[in-house]
């Protein structure tokens, strides 16, 4: 019985840590495209939680004796708000819906200009997540 029982287990541990391996190699790395445009997609519901905290620090009284701390994380919420809006229009003058959301194959020029989106999308990542950490910490949130 402890035979079949350890003949058993060792078959499921087999099968499970084969299963593991072969689901990693079916997971296809991500294109640049993709990366890039999974990083707005993680980005782009922030814009709602923007909106809300900057009408959160514009509605604290003016007696705070850090009115000027509520007012450059208000300017940093905006700044990080026109930079993705800013990114987003200059990317779709770039990149084509085929190119962006179906893997059309992208000229040698194309290749480039990918390249420098995929620092500029990560500089917006970055202003929209610094900005909405600071003005919760300054709102105790």
């Amino acid at each position: 019985m402890k035979n079949s029982f350890l003949l058993l287990a060792t078959f499921l541990l087999v099968f499970v840590s084969c299963k593991k391996k072969e689901d990693t190699k079916k997971t296809p790395e991500l294109t640049q495209m993709q990366r890039v445009m999974e990083v707005h997609d993680e980005v782009m519901p922030e814009m709602g939680t923007i909106g809300r905290l900057i009408k959160q620090l514009e509605s604290q009284p003016d007696s705070i004796s850090s009115k000027t701390e509520y007012k450059n994380a208000v300017a940093d919420l905006k700044d990080a708000h026109d930079y993705m809006m800013t990114w987003m229009g200059d990317f779709s003058k770039r990149f084509d819906y085929d190119e962006s959301m179906k893997g059309k194959p992208l000229s040698e020029e194309k290749k480039v200009w990918l390249n420098e989106e995929e620092e500029k999308v990560k500089i917006m990542r970055d202003k929209v997540v610094n900005s909405i950490a600071n003005a919760k910490t300054l709102l105790g949130n």
